[in-house]
């Protein structure tokens, strides 16, 4: 079954139709096709999948050896194309003696503008991203946090239509990321697309609205965390069920052919293992209201995307096909009879 979810009907920034990268006679990617609409789009995957490589294609710093790469209409690695790119890499490049404002205003007379327009340009982004009473301070002394910050300015001076982060949370403290997730979510909402790749997962949850999943140079899932969950189905869906009989539940679920396990957990919880979910909760409605079960909580445990990372490197690796998913401890037998 396809792990990629109906594209989004926005109209792309940036389009890769069948793109491979060799490096000799390593292939980075492999025949990967997706699109990026306006909006916050996730980029995870395991060290080596292909990520960087994405990235530079995007950016315009690297030309595929196969398909194509399109930024607003055009070849990415076009200078065209390149003013409609904002970037911001992992890496630190700075000129260290130089100030946060006088290394932004070095950024804006690369991206031709000059003289007064560049001057209120450069105090609109650093206003923007919360450096505009600090940004006279040598980029030395600077934090990780602030770094990063000077980094999201200079990638927004000329206004892109894609901005590509790198790790962008990187060092930067809890309070300085919940600033950086609003403001990126405010510039997704002035119609940009921005890319996102990082390895801290949870933040992803709460940040973006699409993610591509790469693994050994392939797009192996993309959409929303909701459509890639629902699509493996290989993978039971983790339930909690809070209720005022949980023995007698468990015991009616257990005769359920959608229920593959059920792990007894405190004095009125379960936890479900269910396949297809689509089945499942129906037939759990239906239950409930027919039976008179008081239910106090229901709630998916391994929509993250994290959980769903998990699975499709699971999923991802040889032999997978064959592999059975682990009963749970403490299950409940088809007998509806509560294991020890």
């Amino acid at each position: 079954m396809s792990r990629h979810a109906t594209a989004d009907p926005l109209p792309a920034i940036a389009e890769l139709t069948g793109v491979s990268k060799f490096y000799g006679p390593v292939m980075a990617l492999n025949d990967v096709t997706l699109s990026l609409q306006p909006g916050i789009t996730g980029l995870v995957g395991p060290n080596g999948a292909g990520k960087s490589t994405l990235i530079r294609l995007l950016t315009g710093q690297l030309r595929p050896g196969l398909g194509k790469v399109r930024v607003c209409g055009r070849d990415a690695w076009r200078a065209s194309a390149k003013a409609h790119i904002g970037y911001c890499a992992d890496s630190d490049a700075f000129y260290e003696e130089m100030s946060g404002r006088q290394f932004v205003r070095l950024m804006a007379r690369f991206h031709g503008l000059f003289g007064a327009a560049a001057r209120q340009r450069c105090e609109t982004v650093l206003e923007e991203v919360g450096m505009a009473d600090r940004a006279d301070r040598p980029l030395a002394g600077y934090s990780k946090g602030m770094r990063q910050r000077i980094k999201l300015a200079q990638a927004l001076l000329h206004d892109p239509d894609l901005l590509v982060l790198d790790e962008p949370l990187n060092g930067v403290d809890p309070l300085g990321r919940i600033d950086l997730l609003k403001q990126l979510t405010q510039i997704a909402n002035r119609g940009k697309a921005v890319l996102v790749s990082s390895h801290i997962l949870d933040e992803m949850d709460r940040l973006a609205e699409r993610v591509l999943f790469l693994c050994r140079g392939r797009l192996i899932a993309s959409g929303t965390l909701a459509q890639v969950r629902d699509m493996l189905d290989d993978h039971p869906l983790k339930v909690c069920v809070a209720c005022n009989s949980p023995r007698a539940l468990a015991a009616r679920l257990a005769l359920h052919e959608t229920v593959h396990g059920i792990q007894m957990q405190g004095g009125d919880r379960l936890i479900l293992q269910v396949r297809p979910p689509k089945e499942f909760f129906p037939m759990f409605s239906e239950l409930a209201c027919q039976e008179a079960f008081e239910i106090r909580r229901l709630e998916i445990l391994d929509a993250s995307t994290e959980a769903v990372f998990d699975y499709l490197m699971q999923a991802s690796q040889p032999g997978a096909e064959s592999k059975r998913v682990p009963a749970a401890d403490s299950m409940v037998d088809r007998q509806g009879t509560p294991a020890s």
